[in-house]
C-alpha cells in the first residue's frame, strides 16, 4: 500500500523510579542509605532507509512507545537505561510538528537520523538525597514520563525527472519503456492511482530516476481528480517531462491542454511553472491528415522556448532523442549546483 502522509503520536520512554534502600550487611550495624537511582527512558529515533517508498507502517502503528527505563536498586545499582526505538521512513519523508508549518527535519538521504522525543529521566534513589543533617533519608525520585509529540510525516518523492500531464496521456507507457519500472498500463484514465519510480540507466555508471505522476485535471490543486494526493511530488524533481496527447481520439485541445496544467502547477506551487521543462507530443502514430494539432503544439514550444519531441511511447519512436536530452539537461543542472 502506497502511503504518502500520516498522523503519528511518539512517546519517549517514561524514566525508572528511584529506590530507597540502606544497607544491611554483617558487622555493619548502621549501613547508610544505598538506593539507586532509575534508569532513563529511551528515546525515539526516525530513520531514513534507501529500501523504503511508503509510509504504510505509521498507517497501521499510529502510536509509537520507546521502553521504559527500570527502577533502582539496592546498592547504588542504577536502573537500566530504556531501549532506543528506531522507526525507518522513506528517503524523501519531512517530518512537521502538528500545528506548526515549520519543517523539524527533511530525509534527503539514506541513513539519515532524527531524534523525534526524548526518553524521560530517571528518579534519583535515596542514597541521592543523603547529608550530614540527613543520614537517613527515606525519599526518592519517581522517573519522569517520556515527551510525547504529534508529528505529521509526508513524503515527497526524490527523483530527478517527473512525467506530467493529463490522464492517459502515455506517462505509464513511457516509463515502461525507458526504465524497468512495470506500471499498470491501461486505456482508462487514473490508471496509475500511485507515484511510480524508474531508474534510466545511461551507461555503466550514469543513471537518473523518473517519477511517472498520476494523471492531472483542471482543479487539481483544489482536490479534484487524484492531483492534490501527488503534486507534491514533483516538487522536488529537477525536470519536468510534460507529456500532451496530440492524438485526435481525445476531443481536446493539446495547446489548452498544455495551459491547464501549467496554471495548476502554478496555483499549487509557483515555482513549479517555472522548472526545466520539456514539451512533448505523444501518440504521434495515431495522426492522421490532422497535422495541425501537433504543429500548434510545436509553435507554443517555440513561443515558451521549450525542448520539443514528437515520440510514440507504444512503439518507441523519439524516445532514444527524448532521453538524450533528459540527460544532457540534468548534466547542466549538475554542473550549476557544483
Amino acid at each position: 500500500m502506497f502511503v504518502d502522509q500520516v498522523r503519528v503520536t511518539l512517546r519517549g520512554g517514561r524514566g525508572g523510579n528511584g529506590c530507597v534502600s540502606f544497607r544491611r550487611e554483617r558487622g555493619i550495624p548502621k549501613g547508610g542509605p544505598d538506593g539507586g537511582r532509575g534508569g532513563d527512558g529511551g528515546n525515539i529515533y526516525l530513520v531514513s532507509d534507501r529500501n523504503l517508498n511508503s509510509l504504510a507502517y505509521f498507517r497501521y502503528h499510529p502510536i509509537n512507545t520507546a521502553q521504559k527505563g527500570a527502577h533502582g536498586e539496592g546498592s547504588n545499582r542504577q536502573g537500566k537505561k530504556g531501549k532506543d526505538l528506531y522507526l525507518k521512513v522513506p528517503v524523501g519523508t519531512i517530518v512537521r510538528e502538528i500545528g506548526k508549518e515549520e519543517v523539524l527535519f527533511d530525509f534527503i538521504a539514506p541513513h539519515q537520523i532524527f531524534c523525534a522525543v526524548r526518553g524521560g529521566k530517571g528518579g534519583r534513589g535515596n542514597a541521592s538525597f543523603a547529608s550530614p543533617t540527613n543520614q537517613a533519608p527515606r525519599e526518592a525520585e519517581e522517573g519522569q514520563p517520556g515527551e510525547e509529540k504529534e508529528f505529521i510525516l509526508e513524503l515527497k518523492l526524490i527523483a530527478d525527472v517527473g512525467i506530467i500531464g493529463f490522464p492517459n496521456v502515455g506517462k505509464s507507457t513511457l516509463i515502461s519503456k525507458i526504465s524497468s519500472a512495470k506500471p499498470v498500463i491501461a486505456d482508462y484514465p487514473f490508471t496509475t492511482l500511485v507515484p511510480k519510480l524508474g531508474v534510466v540507466d545511461l551507461d555503466e555508471f550514469k543513471s537518473f530516476v523518473v517519477a511517472d505522476i498520476p494523471g492531472l485535471i483542471e482543479g487539481a490543486h483544489l482536490g479534484h481528480g487524484l492531483g492534490i494526493r501527488f503534486l507534491k511530488h514533483v516538487e522536488r524533481t529537477k525536470i519536468l517531462v510534460h507529456m500532451i496527447d496530440v492524438s485526435p481520439y481525445t476531443n481536446r485541445n493539446p495547446v489548452e491542454d498544455y495551459q491547464t496544467i501549467m496554471k495548476e502547477l502554478e496555483a499549487f506551487n509557483p515555482q513549479l511553472a517555472k522548472r526545466k521543462q520539456i514539451l512533448v507530443a505523444n501518440k504521434i502514430d495515431l495522426l492522421t491528415e490532422e497535422k495541425s494539432r501537433i504543429e500548434n503544439l510545436k509553435a507554443l514550444a517555440r513561443r515558451e522556448e521549450l525542448p520539443f519531441f514528437s515520440i510514440s511511447a507504444l512503439k518507441g519512436k523519439g524516445i532514444k532523442e527524448l532521453v538524450s536530452k533528459i540527460a544532457e539537461i540534468l548534466e547542466g543542472e549538475k554542473a550549476k549546483a557544483a
